[in-house]
């Protein structure tokens, strides 16, 4: 593991990653979904694709790369893309799974692979609408302090920060993002994804054009299964 010091319009970020197959000269790059780390890609991945240098790096605010400030996945997408430049590395694709396929879309690789990505907008259960309409509620009756009630597990040991950081890229609609990728597109999916449907993904198949398609029996991580097979048809596909 390296620590890399970067700095972007006046924002400090310490960036964890780590490499392998050093020697190989096409690389490709991993990045990680929301709340998660470079070391569940590095799980996945990292005894395949033997041909490619592999980059694995923590995104601000995740696993052990810092992060003090309220960003957007724009902001992301220009932290990685300064990190690659700073370190020369010139990468023939990048794969991202869940948040991180957001942020690899909007780097526009030759190669695109989007491992169960968010990015299509899906109507949210009933449950979750009530909680974010009482959460307004009390932030109009200034009482904001109390809404972290309602802030779901997956976010409630979230600083403040990173928590404006999730609201800022929880419902994005990327749809045109994924319109305008013109390069090659290798998507994957979990059949059983809660997270973002199965329908999600072939909606995103259909909005790029040059793209293939494949799913797996399993849920949101499903590459950790299915990583052999997912590796073999990325072989196959980069172009």
């Amino acid at each position: 593991m390296a620590l890399k010091s970067i700095k972007i319009d006046n924002k400090e970020f310490d960036i964890s990653y780590e490499i392998l197959n050093p020697n190989q000269e096409k690389c490709i790059l991993f990045l990680h979904g929301w709340g998660s780390n470079k070391e569940i890609m590095k799980q996945a991945f990292s005894p395949f694709l033997k041909e490619f240098k592999h980059i694995y790096l923590d995104m601000p605010g995740f696993g052990k790369s810092s992060n003090e400030y309220t960003l957007n996945t724009k902001e992301y997408a220009k932290i990685v893309k300064t990190f690659l430049e700073i370190l020369n590395f010139e990468v023939v694709a990048i794969a991202g799974h869940s948040f991180g396929g957001k942020v690899a879309t909007l780097l526009n690789p030759d190669n695109l692979i989007l491992l169960s990505t968010a990015g299509i907008l899906e109507e949210k259960p009933l449950k979750v609408k009530v909680k974010i309409f009482l959460a307004k509620l009390l932030k109009s009756l200034g009482l904001g302090k109390l809404t972290k009630a309602f802030r779901s597990k997956d976010v409630e040991k979230m600083s403040e920060n990173m928590y404006g950081t999730f609201k800022n890229v929880v419902n994005e609609d990327f749809s045109a993002h994924f319109i305008s990728y013109e390069k090659n597109g290798m998507i994957f999916w979990g059949e059983e994804d809660s997270a973002t449907s199965l329908s999600a993904g072939k909606e995103i198949h259909s909005l790029i054009k040059n793209s293939s398609f494949d799913s797996y029996k399993d849920g949101h991580y499903f590459f950790l299964k299915y990583a052999q097979n997912i590796s073999s048809k990325i072989e196959k596909g980069i172009k």
